[in-house]
């Protein structure tokens, strides 16, 4: 029912537990079906994460939202989108990663219900590309307010491409999105299996 594709960077490197998920999508005239998580798949395919929270957002074109992730608590994340489409992002804050400071980007929409599911340690943003846009992710670990840490979006240092063409390309961000600090590979951020280190004096 379900394929796993690892993800690569774009110089030919594997992103350690970084899957794009693709479900078996059954249409007809009434509609479609799809299955968007078997425990019993995803842990023969080695993803034997346990999930803990559910969470949608919406958002109107052009919102960008990220980079985020959690210190305290961090969450694994399986993200889709219900309707509409975005330009999702993981980037590999996991120190002596192959992948370390690499980003990894995908279009997610509601026609071909493309999953990507991005694993503790990963700083997570995506872009929206349509009119409208809801975002459903199940997470590996509780909403931490105290623990949340972000990356800053246009970081030349990772190099994002999201995906638009303009030279003034001016995305709609929170306050606290347009704050965040620049990747610093000097940084130690979360140890090779997403877990905190915790040596980051603003932390």
């Amino acid at each position: 029912m379900f394929e796993f594709k690892k993800c690569v960077s774009a110089d030919g490197i594997i992103f350690d537990g970084l899957y794009e998920i693709q479900g078996k999508v059954f249409d007809d005239s009434r509609g479609y079906f799809f299955e968007s998580y078997s425990e019993r798949e995803f842990s023969a395919a080695g993803l034997k994460m346990k999930f803990v929270q559910d969470n949608q957002s919406s958002s109107v074109r052009g919102v960008l939202r990220g980079l985020h992730f959690q210190t305290r608590n961090p969450q694994g994340k399986l993200v889709r989108t219900v309707s509409g489409k975005i330009f999702d992002v993981a980037v590999d804050l996991r120190k002596g990663s192959a992948t370390f400071g690499k980003y990894y980007g995908v279009i997610l929409d509601d026609e071909k219900h493309l999953q990507l599911y991005i694993p503790e340690g990963f700083a997570h943003g995506f872009y929206v590309l349509s009119d409208t846009a809801v975002i459903y992710y199940k997470c590996t670990a509780f909403y931490d307010s105290e623990g949340e840490g972000g990356i800053l979006w246009n970081d030349p240092a990772l190099g994002i491409d999201w995906k638009r063409t303009e030279p003034d390309f001016c995305p709609v961000l929170s306050a606290k999105d347009m704050k965040h600090p620049a990747f610093d590979r000097n940084t130690d951020y979360f140890d090779i299996n997403g877990v905190w280190i915790n040596n980051n004096p603003d932390s």
